[in-house]
């Protein structure tokens, strides 16, 4: 009798000891909130080019930090990927010709998928706000501060996602 009761109180105290350890390899990390200077702050900016009779595709995300873009063809199984990271006045150039207080203003226009035609979408999000444009381009009053987004962004895309 005496070695299954020396067994429980073992089994009692190893039990005690290696629960807590249990438990605090399992915390995972709260992800840290990230403090931006103004709600009206850029953080982050995506443009894609999407559609045509084969699915082609390509699209830039781009965050203070980093860009990564992607493009392929879906009817022939075709992807790349590239990333880097970017520097603050990379990032800064990208940036500079949007107007926040303009970006409501920016009208988007019909789809052009469904005539095998491919969609521009840009997205541009502030802590407030989500701004999303379809084919904004043909809105030439307010499509210039896209059209100069675009052109910074070429400045630093590999030739094969321009």
């Amino acid at each position: 009798m005496m070695p299954a009761i020396k067994n429980t109180s073992l089994k009692l105290l190893f039990s005690i000891f290696l629960l807590p350890a249990f438990f605090s390899c399992d915390k995972k990390k709260e992800p840290t909130s990230v403090r931006h200077k103004s709600p009206d702050e850029i953080t982050f900016i995506s443009l894609s080019n999407i559609g045509g009779d084969q699915g082609d595709y390509k699209i830039i995300k781009i965050t203070k930090d980093s860009i990564h873009a992607e493009k392929g063809i879906t009817a022939r199984q075709v992807h790349q990927e590239w990333d880097s990271a970017i520097s603050g006045q990379t990032w800064n150039n990208l940036i500079s010709p949007i107007n926040i207080k303009e970006l409501d203003v920016i009208q988007s226009s019909p789809s052009q998928q469904p005539l095998d035609g491919i969609d521009e979408t840009f997205q541009i999000r502030t802590p407030k706000k989500s701004h999303i444009y379809v084919n904004s381009y043909a809105d030439t009053l307010h499509y210039r501060q896209l059209k100069q987004f675009k052109e910074q962004l070429h400045l630093i895309l590999p030739t094969e996602y321009r």
